[in-house]
């Protein structure tokens, strides 16, 4: 799929989140009856690199896979069209790269079984925006939600995977592009490589003003 295509699959009825028509409250405040928000700001999720490798892949964690139903969750109480989601994508050549060189774990190929979300995390979100990159943070997300803020003011939480890694690099790198936005992580959404490093990732991000509950 190209990068920041939108799933179309599935439906939401009247349900929207551009500002249109809606017939129904949402629970995040992202639509409301008239189509007047609950709130000043439209609110988003990102779902961070829920994929099989990190998962119970070559670079899977216990924590990893007890997360997957909590993320699920996570990603229902949102509207359909609110959620972005990464992908980890690398090609044959990974360990070749600076990352490969630091990590020498093959991860992600593009393609292949482990590169892909997990099945029933893919089928709780048919219409979001999956975004590939080749690093931690994603710059084309944070664009995209730069721009997407120019027409509405955004509040953003992430989930996913790994707190350490590619949770913590997303969310200082929106905060970057999103200063005077809240910008939240859900721990109880993330696990990292070890908990260790997930505890020490959650105290980076809180002393960067990132507000992390769960």
């Amino acid at each position: 799929m190209p990068d920041g295509q939108k799933h179309k699959t599935g439906g939401t009825g009247a349900v929207k989140c551009n500002n249109v028509t809606f017939d129904m409250l949402t629970e995040n405040g992202c639509t409301k009856e008239n189509g007047k928000a609950d709130s000043e700001m439209k609110k988003v999720l990102v779902v961070v690199d829920m994929q099989n490798d990190f998962i119970d892949g070559s670079l899977g964690t216990v924590q990893a896979q007890g997360i997957v139903s909590k993320v699920i969750s996570k990603i229902k109480s949102y509207p359909a069209d609110c959620i972005y989601a990464t992908r980890d994508t690398h090609g044959e050549d990974y360990l070749e790269s600076s990352e490969g060189k630091n990590l020498p774990v093959v991860h992600c190929v593009k393609g292949s079984k482990g590169w892909e979300i997990r099945p029933e995390v893919a089928e709780a979100m048919p219409q979001a925006v999956i975004l590939d990159k080749p690093t931690f943070g994603s710059t084309e997300l944070a664009k995209l939600l730069y721009r997407e803020n120019e027409k509405e003011e955004l509040e953003v939480e992430l989930v996913g995977l790994c707190t350490d890694i590619c949770v913590v690099s997303n969310a200082l790198l929106l905060k970057s592009f999103l200063p005077e936005n809240r910008i939240s992580v859900d721990a109880s959404c993330c696990a990292g490589v070890t908990p260790e490093n997930h505890e020490a990732a959650l105290a980076t991000m809180k002393m960067c003003q990132i507000m992390v509950e769960g």
